[in-house]
């Protein structure tokens, strides 16, 4: 396996997990990986549902960070674990975001999108009175609303994030169907210096293709996009470092001769 780094991980410090974070370790250093990140959520103002009570994605970054070091240092000398986060995004938490990432020292942090005007795509009504077109539309001119107010991360996480739930998933999505706003998210992410992430998350969820598609990938690469961190989003053991194959196939495919990492949010870039 070519890439040996996993960089989008949650454990129980997560509210949609029940992994112990050692486990989580064990089993990355079982598979040879040679670090790993957790990326644990912290999604501000989520919208509270029958099933998500207000505040369910807020994250105890002291307990978090509790473990993580104590797990840092015992596997030390067999795996590096880095201290990450995914944040979630909305324009009007610009400022409480950005505070937040100040106040922590990450190693790395995920933008994403888990929230689109008031609702998460996740959810059957987001869906509802419109064509899914017009849903994905809304959900790819939400994250240029973010990019306009917000700039302190590493990699915008699974940027088409919406289609694992879409009524058709991704049976009727392409790139080109999508392409004037894919093509100004990318334009303005590499006008901040910033990477997308390559997620595999989607690939158990019934998608055919990674996240973002291999279309938007092949694209960031023409732009001059550089940096492109790898995750398999998994939730448990049994999705750490999932289809990473394909996924080293998919970027050489694309043009890219490399992947990154991050530590004290400096990127380093390893041969695919």
């Amino acid at each position: 396996m070519a890439i040996l780094a996993d960089y989008h991980l949650h454990t129980s410090h997560s509210t949609d997990s029940d992994e112990p974070m050692e486990k989580m370790i064990l089993k990355a250093i079982d598979l040879g990986l040679d670090q790993i990140c957790f990326t644990e959520h912290m999604d501000m103002d989520y919208p509270s549902e029958k099933d998500a009570p207000e505040g369910e994605f807020l994250l105890n970054t002291d307990s978090y960070l509790f473990d993580l070091i104590r797990f840092k240092e015992k596997y030390a000398d067999k795996i590096r674990v880095l201290f990450g986060v995914e944040l979630g995004l909305q324009p009007h938490l610009s400022k409480e975001n950005a505070r937040y990432v100040r106040e922590h020292d990450f190693d790395f942090v995920i933008a994403s999108s888990h929230v689109c005007n008031g609702t998460d795509p996740y959810l059957p009504s987001f869906y509802e009175g419109r064509s899914e077109e017009e849903a994905y539309r809304e959900y790819f001119s939400s994250i240029l609303d973010n990019l306009k107010s917000f700039s302190n991360f590493d990699v915008y996480g699974h940027l088409d994030y919406v289609v694992r739930y879409g009524p058709d998933k991704d049976n009727n999505y392409t790139y080109e169907k999508y392409k004037d706003l894919i093509d100004r998210i990318l334009e303005t992410l590499l006008e901040k210096e910033k990477g997308i992430e390559i997620n595999t998350g989607g690939l158990n969820r019934g998608l055919s293709d990674l996240h973002p598609c291999k279309e938007i990938i092949k694209r960031y690469r023409l732009l001059g996009g550089e940096i492109v961190t790898v995750g398999s989003d998994a939730h448990n053991t049994a999705r750490i470092a999932d289809a990473f194959g394909r996924v080293s196939e998919t970027l050489t495919e694309c043009g890219f001769k490399y992947y990154t990492v991050f530590e004290k949010r400096m990127p380093e870039f390893r041969k695919l």
